[in-house]
């Protein structure tokens, strides 16, 4: 199979995933060391998805290859991160209102780009693992505790933004 996507596209498409984790983050208050929990629970789950789907070209893609050459492999991530920085702050975001709001747009620009030209496969297991990403993040710390008692996994923020992302993907809501 041959993907037809442009370099833009393909960044759009690598970048989302970390943007959706990174915004589960900001949704939560989970302090300095929750976040620090959420941020590693975020690069974990988006590179789960070389193992995850290994017959998915499109994640073969733009996920770096990790059996390969490891500086190929981070220099491919940095040059995604900055295209991701660099057009975050070409929108002027300046705050997780924004990031989270952005993070949204960007899932919908995803779907409609996996819709247009993806298979149906791809676009769904797409979904699943930038979705498993979400959740990951969320479950990842609990928020609202004091010094590791109480509180509740997935705070009522992050159910709102993975809501959000979700309808944004075009999956159905599981949160009732």
């Amino acid at each position: 199979m041959s993907l037809n996507y442009t370099e833009e596209e393909l960044n759009l498409l690598a970048n989302t995933p970390h943007i959706i984790g990174t915004a589960m983050a900001f949704a939560g208050s989970s302090g300095l060391f929750g976040t620090g929990k959420e941020m590693l629970a975020n690069a974990q789950a988006v590179m789960a998805g070389i193992k995850d789907y290994p017959n998915n070209a499109l994640l073969q893609e733009i996920l770096p290859d990790v059996k390969g050459d490891a500086s190929v492999a981070m220099e491919k991530m940095k040059k995604i991160r900055e295209w991701g920085i660099a057009r975050y702050k070409a929108k002027s975001v300046d705050s997780a209102q924004k990031f989270q709001a952005e993070a949204v747009n960007d899932c919908q620009s995803v779907a409609a780009l996996l819709a247009a030209k993806a298979t149906p496969q791809e676009a769904t297991e797409y979904k699943q693992w930038a979705m498993s990403i979400a959740e990951k993040v969320a479950m990842a710390t609990t928020e609202g505790s004091f010094l590791g008692f109480g509180g509740e996994r997935f705070s009522a923020n992050e159910k709102q933004l993975f809501s959000q992302i979700e309808n944004a993907m075009g999956l159905q809501s599981l949160q009732a």
